[in-house]
């Protein structure tokens, strides 16, 4: 019985299961988005999103620790560098998760996983980091208020000056 077991083995030894997402994640870093079945790529979210975490503290132990996991340098020097520099702004979420439909030949249920911020579509296309501004509910109705008033001080200046010409 696996009561309480939240851990997806994959049908995998511990060894291969490390292996596995320790390339996946090498090609994810490296090429920016990956076709995989669907339940790789959600076992895979969970195992590379800490992994760019640590990457936007670039220090020796943070690189050791990312490198224990990847075993792959041209991969920690693409997360250290243009990956961290992306993410930098953003809280967590890196990675997405689209859903293809079944493949044809064991209609395995597969699915892309790409890094957020790569996207050019969805994202905001110039690729710098968004500054992230913790907004309270008291302060809202505050700073609305000033907006209104200012506003409306800026529509009746305007119409006050085209009257005249």
């Amino acid at each position: 019985m696996r009561h309480g077991d939240k851990i997806n083995n994959l049908g995998r030894t511990s060894s291969h299961r490390r292996a596995l997402l320790s390339n996946l994640a090498a090609q994810l870093i490296q090429h920016k988005r990956i076709v995989t079945t669907l339940a790789k790529a959600k076992v895979l979210r969970t195992y590379i999103e800490p992994l760019i975490t640590k990457s936007k503290e670039n220090t020796t132990h943070q690189r050791r620790v990312v490198f224990s996991y990847l075993q792959d340098k041209e991969a920690i020097t693409e997360l250290f560098g243009n990956v961290a520099a992306k993410v930098a702004g953003r809280p967590g979420g890196y990675t997405r998760i689209i859903k293809l439909g079944t493949r044809t030949g064991d209609a395995a249920e597969t699915a892309m996983i790409e890094l957020v911020d790569f996207n050019e579509i969805y994202g905001k296309g110039k690729g710098e980091a968004k500054e992230t501004t913790k907004r309270t509910r008291r302060a809202g109705g505050k700073k609305k208020a000033e907006t209104a008033a200012d506003s409306k001080d800026v529509k009746t200046e305007s119409k006050t000056e085209k009257a005249p010409e």
